[in-house]
């Protein structure tokens, strides 16, 4: 590695110091590199070396372990034993269900799995439905600790069993006729009421959430005390329920009685037989969760990945077990270049992680050589067109883009396809206070790379 001092080091493309400028941000904030895909010279390197705080550029990182290490066709099961005999449609004993790390035993596929049970002829369980969430180890947390926003679905804490991310859809359908908005409630949970309607309220579709006057801190009651703006037309809320301890209590008690089932116990944690399940649901396909993950950026299925990788390749489902495995595995991918690599939770909803710009690009260098480069290109947000990048100003459909955003970081890492048809790795990065305003400078950059940034000049601060 060589260092190049003087003025080779302070030149980034002109528009891209007029974008830092609007945005009142300092050079020193940002850091860069663009480098051609099989290549090791860098066509632009900007502080490439320096640790930052990549937010959910990490995902990238346990996505593309989890797509090696695992396979684009890796599922995780969740078995279910019926305990006891089964007469004349009751079963005398306990159903249970046991957790490995699904992301996605959402309300459908949870409605699916009773379903089953029905088929084996059961439709009152004379004991308690069990469920076991041994698999992962996770230290009790508030989920207000990160930032104070406890409802928000990103804070929801990971789990073996995790039940429609432990969270509340809230729908709001305007009836103009009537005047109100109807509010539907997906799932249902057992004791819990919410309003059924809010009155309409006139004026523009901007603050619509704070209009509502929501208050969900007490877990029986989801109260609207305003109204909800009909300009808006349907909307609808994702929010983290007050109390996730009872959330798997709730659903299962809501959506098995909803179905017809009776249960003569509780819904309960506990611990599965060691005999052979009654059957096995199956989750999608790994790169299907990966696609989820990395498109919208979702924090507690990155976070599922990451124990998981712990529960599969290190022997437990617990952080500690789960940075081991991506510590080794990013030695494997990398060698001397990982050194330094700070990684928390896999998720980058974290203030601890740190990854340099070189250290993501050499990643994205590793994948694009690797057999499971189709699966995490396409998993990546495409610029102008889905996910997280839908407002991209870059010309649409010409970047794949993990975004990464925490208040004081904003950042994208991805592959870009230049107007002369060469493909381009490009990492962004913007660590500072004011990170917020970030986007259009690094959307410049982005458009700088697309606009044949293979026929510039080299400025670099590193060549390799």
């Amino acid at each position: 590695m060589v260092l190049v001092a003087g003025a080779a080091a302070a030149r980034l493309p002109p528009e891209i110091y007029a974008a830092l400028e609007r945005a009142k941000l300092p050079p020193e904030s940002l850091v860069v590199v663009v480098q051609e895909v099989g290549s090791t010279r860098m066509r632009l390197g900007w502080r490439a070396d320096v640790p930052v705080n990549p937010a959910s550029l990490t995902k990238l990182l346990t996505t593309y372990a989890a797509l090696d290490l695992l396979g684009p066709a890796w599922t995780w099961s969740t078995p279910v034993w019926l305990q006891g005999s089964i007469t004349d449609g009751v079963l005398d004993g306990n159903l249970v269900i046991k957790g490995s790390g699904d992301p996605k035993l959402v309300p459908e596929r949870l409605w699916l799995l009773l379903r089953r049970v029905q088929q084996l002829g059961v439709r009152e369980i004379k004991g308690d439905i069990v469920l076991d969430r041994s698999a992962f180890s996770v230290p009790e947390q508030n989920p207000a600790d990160f930032d104070g926003e406890p409802l928000r679905p990103y804070n929801v804490r990971a789990d073996a069993l995790l039940l429609a991310y432990r969270s509340v859809l809230l729908s709001f359908t305007p009836d103009a006729a009537r005047g109100v908005a109807l509010v539907g409630v997906d799932p249902p949970l057992a004791g819990v009421q919410a309003d059924s309607s809010v009155p309409l309220g006139a004026g523009l579709c901007n603050d619509w959430r704070g209009e509502l006057k929501a208050d969900f801190s007490d877990p029986t009651r989801l109260r609207l005390a305003g109204s909800f703006p009909a300009a808006c037309g349907e909307k609808s809320w994702p929010v983290a329920y007050a109390d996730p301890r009872s959330y798997n209590d709730r659903m299962v008690s809501a959506l098995w009685r909803e179905m017809g089932g009776k249960l003569g116990g509780s819904v309960r944690d506990g611990t599965a037989p060691g005999t052979a399940p009654a059957f096995t649901s199956v989750s999608p396909a790994l790169s299907e969760v990966v696609r989820e993950i990395n498109k919208f950026s979702n924090n507690v299925m990155a976070q599922q990945l990451f124990l998981t990788l712990g529960l599969n390749r290190g022997g437990s489902g617990s952080p500690e077990a789960s940075r081991e495995v991506l510590r080794r595995w990013l030695s494997e991918r990398l060698g001397r270049a990982s050194d330094g690599v700070v990684i928390d939770n896999g998720s980058g909803l974290s203030r601890e992680t740190r990854l340099s710009a070189q250290q993501l690009a050499r990643l994205l260098q590793s994948a694009w050589a690797s057999p499971v480069m189709p699966e995490l290109m396409a998993s990546l947000p495409v610029s102008g067109t889905d996910g997280t990048l839908i407002r991209s100003k870059a010309t649409p459909g010409r970047a794949h883009l993990k975004t990464g955003s925490l208040r004081d970081v904003s950042g994208v890492a991805g592959y870009v396809l230049a107007n002369n048809g060469r493909r381009y790795v490009v990492v962004a990065v913007v660590n500072h206070p004011n990170a917020g305003a970030a986007r259009p400078a690094i959307d410049a950059l982005v458009q700088w790379a697309i606009n044949d940034a293979g026929s510039s000049p080299v400025h670099s601060d590193i060549q390799n």
